[in-house]
């Protein structure tokens, strides 16, 4: 009994600590739109333009996925820098909010996936 109560707490804390674990920290998920200087333009799933300003201790993360990545690689993350994000790229953005701003605190980033070759379908032989 001793062991199942233990084990209820550890998950309620475990739960907690995820819930809680980015404090006032906004996650921004999309493809990168527009990319300055300044900051990156991306759009979310659901359709809408957010912009997120990049500041010096923005800290760059290169995903490694999908075919193209060796086996070992794959799901691989790699230090990145700002040069290597490029339009187009997938990517989830840690952002604190100040005065109205998103400000950047860590851009992690993949190649979007390729879309798939639309080829007419084969005609039937008669």
């Amino acid at each position: 009994m001793k062991l199942s109560a233990s084990l209820v707490a550890l998950l309620f804390v475990l739960a907690a600590g995820n819930a809680f674990g980015h404090g006032d920290k906004v996650h921004v998920s999309g493809t990168v739109e527009k990319i300055s200087a300044e900051s990156l333009l991306v759009k979310t799933r659901d359709g809408k333009s957010v912009e997120v300003k990049l500041i010096p201790s923005t800290v760059y993360i290169s995903h490694v996925a999908g075919k193209a990545a060796k086996p070992a690689d794959a799901g691989e993350d790699k230090p990145g820098k700002f040069s290597d994000v490029a339009v187009g790229n997938a990517v989830v953005i840690h952002a604190t909010p100040k005065n109205n701003v998103l400000e950047a605190d860590e851009v992690k980033f993949s190649a979007a996936a390729p879309k798939a070759a639309m080829t007419a379908p084969a005609k039937p032989k008669p």
